[in-house]
């Protein structure tokens, strides 16, 4: 799936998209509030699906090279996190729905989990 495909899925806002970032295929995504959680054996590539609103989530998206971040909840972004997203390039969407409903829409959808065997 492409970013736009997944902010379709999930009637997601599309916040922020690198102008260098061409379509990708995402299919592999990780949803958890606790950071240590992405960074232990997350594939290359993946949507991390988070409420946690703060800069370490971008930093742990660019360290673990993530395709974009996707805030749930309908959550403001606050400009720090938004600041620091444009700073390292790295893709943030937003949606009203709640972790549980965006991950199984994209689950149904063919996402796979991007949990690697560790």
């Amino acid at each position: 799936m492409d970013i736009q495909e997944i902010a379709g899925l999930v009637s997601a806002q599309v916040l922020y998209e690198p102008e260098t970032s061409g379509p990708a295929d995402i299919t592999h995504a990780v949803a958890a509030d606790l950071m240590s959680e992405v960074m232990v054996g997350t594939a290359d590539g993946s949507l991390i699906i988070t409420g946690l609103m703060n800069p370490q989530v971008i930093r742990t998206a660019e360290m673990m090279n993530a395709a974009a971040v996707l805030f749930v909840r309908g959550k403001k972004v606050p400009d720090p996190v938004m600041d620091l997203a444009e700073d390292r390039s790295v893709t943030v969407l937003r949606t009203e729905l709640t972790m549980f409903e965006a991950s199984g829409i994209l689950f149904r959808e063919g996402m796979v989990s991007g949990r690697q065997a560790v």
